[in-house]
């Protein structure tokens, strides 16, 4: 877009008949801000026909209540006019499972944890893939329940179900879902964390 982004004209809309929108990109680093702006879909290029016919049928669904449209618009204002995002305000994060995206609250996400060059989130029942990199997780995750306990996870502290010591500098975390960490040296001092929650 030669003018503005796609952000700055959302942004610019206003009005009683609002689209319902749709981001279509080649970074998938930008699916968390599209979400938290009001959009209806994320589809990152190429675009597949089917695809493209899905997100399409979603915008119809969403545009035929009126009220959704200008309720993300009214979301969008309010995030925007609170001066960027700031780390008290993350409500979601966005997991992708295929070609889709689901916008999942920090209650329900369990950890996050790298494999490579891929972060994968844990839920109860499902694992996603991230569409941060555990280093960009964690830093937009400050001043949440979420602590590093090795170089490669980020637990949410509310979700641990129990912990045990393996050796004098070493634990083993285990979480509600059954999933187990253990806690590296570097990171033994967040155990305290972990333990005063």
């Amino acid at each position: 877009m030669p003018v503005m982004g796609g952000f700055e004209l959302v942004n610019h809309l206003n009005g009683s008949h609002l689209p319902a929108i749709i981001m279509v990109t080649a970074y998938d680093q930008h699916a968390i801000r599209a979400f938290e702006f009001g959009a209806v879909d994320y589809l990152l290029k190429p675009v597949s026909q089917p695809r493209l016919l899905q997100a399409l049928e979603r915008a119809k669904r969403v545009f035929r209540n009126p009220l959704q449209p200008a309720e993300n618009l009214a979301h969008l204002q309010e995030f925007s006019s609170a001066a960027t995002t700031t780390l008290s305000k993350v409500r979601k994060v966005v997991g992708r499972l295929g070609e889709e995206y689901f916008l999942l609250t920090l209650t329900e996400v369990q950890a996050f944890r790298a494999d490579g060059d891929t972060t994968y989130i844990s839920t109860s029942k499902q694992r996603y893939v991230s569409t941060q990199n555990l280093k960009a997780v964690e830093k937009r995750l400050q001043n949440t329940s979420f602590r590093r306990i090795h170089r490669n996870a980020l637990v949410n502290l509310e979700q641990v179900r129990k912990i045990g010591m393996l050796t004098s500098q070493r634990w083993l975390v285990t979480l509600n879902n059954g999933e187990e960490f253990v806690v590296s040296k570097r990171q033994a001092r967040n155990v305290r964390d972990i333990l005063n929650w």
